[in-house]
């Protein structure tokens, strides 16, 4: 059921999902998460991400 934006129709609508009369849908959208980092973390091995680190951190402060 889709959220009426006026007040009293909301309260109603609200009142009917909690005594269930109503159903009450989730949204469509999913919370997205960035998961180029991890996928990145897991291929990496753990040398070439100490070379990685080094090479950030000399750009970062300076060699």
């Amino acid at each position: 059921m889709k959220r009426p934006r006026d007040t009293n129709k909301l309260a109603k609508a609200v009142v009917d999902i909690a005594t269930g009369q109503a159903e009450d849908t989730k949204p469509k959208t999913t919370p997205k998460r960035a998961n180029g980092g991890h996928a990145r973390a897991r291929s990496v091995s753990s040398e070439r991400r100490q070379e990685i680190a080094r090479t950030a951190a000399a750009a970062r402060w300076g060699s």
